[in-house]
């Protein structure tokens, strides 16, 4: 986000839309415009960007007939499927997005061979990837098939790194070939079918500001 052509990284950085310029992707927000929260249920194949002229399709196909600029807050790689939240608030996505808030996202996956035990809770405790530790995860086994040899697997993370699900995974030995986010927060995707999106509900967009927004410990007021 740029306002008055400067490119604003601090977090609750202020300005006022009546007398300041202030752009998204290089695109002006005009004043007054309405807030728009979209929950996508993103199928495989598209990419999570409103432009790349390397994609086949991107998200933002999926949007069109809402008629408003809009753009993804995070990330789903293209063969990732599942949740997704689009809007037109830049506050809104920088809350989400920064990395020090702990929204948990849950991922479902289906990799090959059976996740045993102790693979299940290195991933609990965390693991080692190319770009350092990864936090601990919440994970179950939710099934196993012998007849394909495939495990599906839940993982609750609150990090979001690069196809970190998958290599979470690999590193465990277990190649994942289906991965899904069905869960963002509170969010799920209930009533929402592949392709297709709604509308947040003013609740729900609170909601995830309170679960993104820093806790602050209060101070013990007989505490010297």
């Amino acid at each position: 986000m740029t306002v008055n052509g400067e490119l604003i990284t601090q977090l609750g950085a202020k300005a006022d839309p009546d007398r300041d310029e202030i752009s998204l992707d290089g695109k002006p927000i005009e004043p007054g415009q309405d807030k728009l929260y979209v929950l996508l249920n993103k199928p495989t194949g598209y990419t999570s960007t409103r432009f790349d002229r390397f994609a086949k399709n991107t998200v933002m196909e999926l949007v069109d007939t809402i008629g408003t600029y809009l753009y993804p807050v995070g990330r789903l790689d293209v063969d990732t499927s599942g949740l997704m939240v689009l809007t037109n608030d830049g506050d809104f996505a920088q809350l989400i997005m920064h990395p020090s808030h702990q929204i948990e996202k849950t991922y479902v996956a289906e990799v090959h061979g059976k996740i045993n035990a102790e693979a299940l809770n290195a991933l609990e405790r965390g693991i080692e990837l190319d770009d350092g530790p990864t936090a601990p995860a919440k994970v179950h086994l939710i099934s196993y098939s012998p007849e394909t040899d495939i495990s599906k697997v839940e993982l609750i993370i609150h990090e979001g790194r690069k196809r970190q699900v998958r290599r979470m995974l690999a590193a465990v030995g277990h190649r994942v070939v289906k991965l899904a986010r069905v869960r963002l927060g509170d969010l799920d995707l209930k009533g929402v079918p592949e392709g297709q999106y709604r509308f947040l509900t003013q609740k729900e967009v609170s909601r995830l500001k309170k679960l993104a927004t820093p806790k602050t410990t209060k101070k013990d007021p007989g505490a010297r």
